[in-house]
């Protein structure tokens, strides 16, 4: 997925979702991931993770072996997330039109909201480690393809007019990652607005008409 825009706005908290306590485990990931979004990862340090959580190095060791580590679990799980939504999203109807629609809807209302995890995702592949990479890759082709594939299906029967269906799916995924970049959740509109909106600009790349009127934000 690709480079995000430096951000124009202050980033928003990697989560607009409450949750239950983290453990300490995932307080240190909830750091990890902060300050990769926020510095990078190349000039953040454990060090500097374990003063975000109040924890020196041989107590933050016991927890965690590596950054390395830390990041690849930050962006597989990401993966593994949006993964799951998008399964979510299109076992909700069996219409083509509207099974593109939700998932172009899943896809940019993970990045209004998870925008840190966005950053990460798309800013720090080749600071991966080969397996940590391959893991990430692999889980990026099954996301697209899958998404490919409804373009194709609603294609196949006569509901979507697209010449490429990998260029149709690309445009979608990359619309909607370009969310985290400007979204601003005290701006005018909702995460749920712009991934309503989202799910209509999907409709309209694949050449099919909104499946329900477009209202003015």
């Amino acid at each position: 997925m690709t480079t995000p825009r430096t951000a124009t706005r202050a980033a928003a908290p990697a989560s607009t979702l409450a949750g239950p306590p983290l453990s300490r485990r995932g307080e240190i990931v909830a750091a990890a991931l902060e300050l990769f979004a926020t510095r990078g990862y190349g000039l953040t340090t454990m060090a500097d993770i374990g003063e975000r959580v109040g924890m020196r190095g041989p107590s933050l060791y016991k927890h965690v072996g590596a950054k390395q580590e830390l990041l690849a679990e930050i962006m597989i799980g990401t993966m593994d997330v949006l993964l799951d939504h998008q399964r979510a999203a299109i076992a909700t109807t069996a219409d083509p039109r509207e099974q593109l629609r939700r998932a172009a809807e899943a896809h940019a209302r993970y990045h209004a909201r998870h925008r840190y995890q966005a950053f990460v995702g798309n800013r720090e592949l080749n600071s991966l480690e080969p397996a940590g990479r391959a893991q990430v890759l692999d889980r990026r082709s099954v996301y697209e393809q899958r998404l490919r594939a409804l373009i194709e299906n609603g294609r196949d029967v006569g509901v979507f007019r697209v010449a490429s269906a990998r260029l149709a799916s690309y445009a979608i995924l990359d619309m909607g990652m370009g969310v985290s970049v400007w979204f601003d959740p005290r701006g005018e509109n909702t995460a749920e607005e712009i991934a309503y909106l989202h799910g209509d600009f999907a409709l309209q790349i694949v050449g099919c008409a909104s499946s329900a009127p477009l209202t003015a934000l």
